[in-house]
């Protein structure tokens, strides 16, 4: 019963994260994946945006939303689900907790961050490329579905591993933890600042613009070109909008859920 409060929190948060945080991630993507040929310097977000608006209307910024707010809610349910499930396992395998390495870090936090994080690539990769051609106005095929699923996988991975130490951090350093807007909106930022050479260079293979070449040689290219930080702006955006409202949902719908089903254990997040 807790593993399941968890993964339908998680469903929660993963569709209002999606429906408020789409349009910034739809600025984001068209920046990172600036034509290579382009000589020009890539164009501001408030460029991006009166192009978008301009050219396409309001629907512009939401091209690409329908895979994601179908499997957003997937995503995230797998994300928190996942998590929840790799930490209780290891919990419930010893007595006693283990030791914080350098006395801050929990290896099993980690362990876990990085299973919630695998869990939530398997349903993003697919809808993460498909949402990707659409933003940038490039056709998508089914056989290419998995193209940048590699690169889609390292970067969640190591960004829901970074969310959950941060996450664990923020408990240790402010009694009580984070309000839930705060915690997920701060905690998401510090984890996408952490990984946002992984992301633009998943943007990059996935628009199909870079030719072939997997992650390795896209991190060359994003490190060549000075671009390992290109789209921070709208995509801190995104994430404070999106993650902020996701964890205030998530908060929310755990505690109905519990008071209706049964708090049990709680949850580990």
């Amino acid at each position: 019963m807790d593993n399941t409060i968890t993964f339908l929190s998680g469903l929660a948060y993963g569709l209002s994260s999606t429906l408020v945080g789409h349009p910034a991630d739809t600025v984001k993507t068209r920046i990172q994946a600036l034509h290579p040929s382009s000589s020009a310097p890539a164009p501001s977000s408030l460029q991006t945006i009166k192009t978008i608006l301009s050219t396409e209307g309001l629907r512009g910024l939401y091209k690409g939303a329908a895979p994601l707010f179908l499997m957003g809610g997937v995503i995230r349910s797998c994300q928190f689900g996942f998590y929840d499930t790799a930490l209780r396992a290891q919990r419930s395998s010893s007595d006693a907790p283990s030791p914080r390495i350098l006395g801050v870090f929990d290896p099993q936090v980690i362990l876990a961050g990085f299973v919630g994080g695998l869990g939530r690539a398997l349903a993003e990769a697919p809808a993460d490329y498909i949402k990707t051609r659409r933003q940038v106005d490039r056709p998508w095929a089914v056989r290419g579905m998995l193209e940048g699923a590699g690169a889609t996988f390292a970067r969640n991975s190591f960004l829901f591993a970074s969310f959950a130490i941060y996450t664990d951090l923020s408990h240790l350093v402010v009694p009580g933890g984070l309000p839930p807007f705060l915690q997920g909106a701060v905690c998401a930022n510090l984890a996408w600042l952490t990984v946002w050479p992984l992301d633009v260079a998943k943007s990059q293979i996935q628009s199909g613009l870079f030719g072939g070449g997997g992650l390795g040689d896209a991190l060359r290219h994003v490190w060549a070109s000075g671009a390992l930080f290109r789209g921070l702006a709208p995509g801190l955006v995104r994430s404070t909008v999106a993650n902020g409202v996701g964890m205030v949902v998530f908060t929310k719908t755990r505690a109905a859920l519990e008071e209706r089903l049964g708090k049990g254990r709680g949850s580990t997040f």
